[in-house]
């Protein structure tokens, strides 16, 4: 079970502030736990800490970079259970999904010590005309500063060592608001980093308020800022950030197209389309909402994912059986609710699930969804896809770019034409072949363009984001 409270972390250290934020069993809906709260102070102690530890940040060398990030890998390990049912309860992710998040929080540190000893330079062939002859350029990496970091609910390991573990390899100090409902993945890691060498103010781990957090948006002393989250809170963010830089991962209503050419694949297909699409009560920014099929496979494709949409047990998910738990409160699930009555009064029909109770949202599949409903438009974030038909590929990748948002697609085909047709026409920052758009390896790069933001994780390409490139013009003679 969770502790009775938890920290927060100012510049390394644990600080028992106080017990203002309750942290609920997003199935039970008691409070778990209790966690110390950041206050406007604490949050500017924090930056001045990260400003101070930016000159031993610098210096700090890469084997101890690595070094920091191999103990966290092998401290993750060792309280895998324990991480898994903090997740399970904070988030109310089933305990395989939870368990599955904790895996990927490994990797991601694994491939970030791997990273931190080869942030590597270059030479530049300056001698492009007389005037520069015997002149020699040198470009390497620099941190870029101190870093604001703010992290959603709905991966609150992964996501959060998305943005940590590449700073740590970069050798920047960051300050993190993990998200009020699910802080507690975010603290233990604070926990673990404690007990490194880190130098202090390298990190600072602090659970706030979003109204009383501006400083991590709008103090200048931040050189970057990196938020994932919802695109209304992201774009208003950057508007407030200033001269820093920002990198923004936000939301889609991700596509998959099933080609024509699927007939012997489709319980494989099937079984892609289910998960990507009800994995984690629905509740991530690539997961599919709108499957478009050909229709050659349409009436097949439909009765079998039926089936399998109804087949999904829903329930408390620290059971090993449930696939579908709470969303993660139950004003989003009426929020879902209402986009999904206003669908069916438009003239959609539910063909599996609909039923509603408290957070607790059925995995449910509609067709005939108009085009301008919200529940097509807008990101659903929860257990809901929608079935429609196509006849011809490029009108289906068209109706994909008929979105205000591009973070990943999925296509399911046979044709390596159809393809590439569709790597070079769908207007989103990741096109996966034969598989769903909720596909993710923490090395690849992982962003979106349009609503769903700006920039690219992934480790080595946030850490390219994490520094800075610095020049040295070097005269042979003089």
């Amino acid at each position: 079970m969770l502790q009775k409270t938890y920290p927060y972390y100012l510049a390394n250290v644990a600080v028992a502030a106080n017990t203002d934020l309750e942290v609920t069993d997003k199935f039970s809906g008691e409070v778990a736990t209790r966690v110390a709260m950041a206050d406007a102070t604490a949050i500017d102690k924090a930056i001045g800490h990260a400003v101070d530890a930016m000159p031993a940040m610098r210096v700090f060398p890469p084997f101890k970079r690595q070094a920091v990030l191999e103990h966290c890998v092998k401290r993750f390990r060792e309280r895998y259970d324990e991480l898994a049912l903090a997740l399970c309860i904070e988030a109310g992710k089933p305990i395989n999904d939870s368990k599955g998040e904790v895996t990927r929080l490994i990797d991601t540190f694994k491939v970030a010590a791997e990273e931190s000893v080869r942030i590597d330079g270059e030479i530049v062939n300056l001698e492009i005309s007389p005037r520069a002859k015997g002149y020699h350029g040198y470009v390497k990496r620099v941190p870029i500063g101190p870093c604001s970091f703010i992290s959603p609910f709905n991966f609150p390991l992964n996501l959060t060592a998305h943005k940590v573990a590449p700073a740590i390899a970069a050798g920047v100090p960051f300050v993190l608001k993990p998200a009020s409902r699910t802080p507690v993945g975010a603290l233990i890691m604070g926990e673990i980093l404690a007990e490194t060498d880190l130098p202090k103010g390298a990190f600072s781990i602090l659970p706030a308020h979003r109204d009383g957090a501006d400083l991590f948006t709008t103090d200048e002393r931040f050189k970057l800022l990196s938020f994932t989250g919802s695109p209304a809170v992201g774009w208003e963010l950057k508007k407030k950030a200033g001269k820093k830089k920002v990198i923004l991962e936000l939301g889609g209503n991700a596509a998959a197209i099933v080609d024509g050419d699927q007939g012997e694949k489709l319980d494989y297909v099937v079984d892609r389309l289910a998960f990507g699409a009800f994995y984690q009560s629905g509740q991530s920014c690539i997961g599919v909402q709108r499957i478009l099929v050909h229709a050659k496979v349409y009436d097949a494709l439909r009765e079998k994912l039926i089936a399998k949409t109804k087949s999904l047990v829903m329930g408390d998910p620290k059971d090993e059986k449930t696939f579908v738990g709470p969303m993660i409160s139950e004003s989003e699930s009426k929020r879902l609710a209402g986009w999904m009555e206003s669908g069916v009064q438009a003239g959609a029909k539910i063909v599996a699930g609909g039923k509603v109770d408290g957070a607790m949202f059925e995995a449910t599949l509609l067709e005939g969804v108009k085009r301008d409903t919200d529940l097509y438009r807008k990101e659903a974030f929860g257990p809901v896809a929608i079935l429609e038909r196509f006849d011809d590929f490029g009108a289906a990748l068209a109706t994909v770019n008929d979105s205000d948002f591009g973070l990943q697609a999925g296509v399911f085909t046979d044709s390596l034409a159809h393809a590439h047709r569709a790597w070079d026409e769908l207007d989103v920052g990741g096109v996966v072949i034969n598989d769903v758009p909720s596909f993710r390896v923490d090395n690849m790069p992982y962003g979106g363009v349009k609503d769903s933001g700006l920039g690219r994780e992934g480790v080595r390409y946030a850490i390219e984001d994490m520094t800075e490139i610095r020049l040295m013009v070097m005269r042979e003679t003089w």
